[in-house]
């Protein structure tokens, strides 16, 4: 598919798989609509970017369909400006999308080569707000925080204390927490002052395993 085509295709994916859905804010429209989701995909899957549904790269990993990463960034609730965490670079899609919209996104994985490739993809398409780390995503980026919303894009047992930690006041993490291999909840957590923290539960989702000190050890088969 050439370059008009995916932008044809895209734009496409926005209406019928993102805004029908029941995404409605703009930004996070707007910035699905300029980026291009088949840069973050091996060259032979390029061609099935922007249908309705995971797709693997390298690792083992998988990138979210399309409209789990809106939902996810819809439910942080940004307005723009905002310093985000991600955690689960991947091939550095979801990164891309939010770096349209906010100030700053410091986004770690635990995989070397995706953090080099994301890293080198998101540079090309001139994402210099993106800041990319190898490393334990369970505990956070502690040199930056506070963070006023963290989005983790891998499964934990539970909500880590340190990521709960680095949210600023009123900040907002989307979470999936619940067993391996499995579906699992997808959780809002808010921190409401110092000590406190509201959790609300807002859909069911299957991600892989969030790997660490406050993941899971290993996944499955490892």
């Amino acid at each position: 598919m050439n370059e008009i085509g995916q932008s044809v295709a895209r734009n496409r994916m926005v209406t019928n798989q993102i805004e029908a859905r029941g995404v409605t804010d703009e930004l996070v429209l707007d910035a699905m609509r300029r980026v291009p989701r088949e840069l973050f995909l091996p060259g032979d899957l390029r061609d099935a970017a922007y249908d309705d549904s995971p797709l693997p790269i390298a690792g083992g990993q998988t990138i979210s369909q399309p409209f789990i990463v809106g939902y996810m960034i819809d439910a942080l609730n940004l307005q723009g400006g905002e310093t985000v965490l991600e955690i689960g670079t991947g091939s550095g899609y979801a990164a891309a999308v939010l770096a349209q919209i906010v100030k700053e996104v410091f986004t770690v994985e635990r995989i070397g080569e995706l953090a080099r490739d994301a890293e080198e993809t998101l540079r090309s398409l001139h994402c210099h707000n993106v800041h990319v780390r190898h490393g334990d995503g369970t505990l956070g980026w502690p040199e930056q925080a506070p963070f006023d919303a963290v989005i983790v894009a891998a499964g934990g047992p539970r909500v880590p204390e340190t990521l709960k930690s680095q949210l600023k006041v009123g900040g907002r993490m989307v979470i999936p927490i619940g067993p391996l291999a499995s579906t699992q909840e997808l959780v809002r957590v808010t921190r409401i002052s110092e000590r406190d923290y509201e959790s609300e539960t807002i859909s069911d989702v299957r991600f892989v395993p969030l790997i660490g000190v406050e993941g899971w050890l290993t996944a499955a088969g490892e």
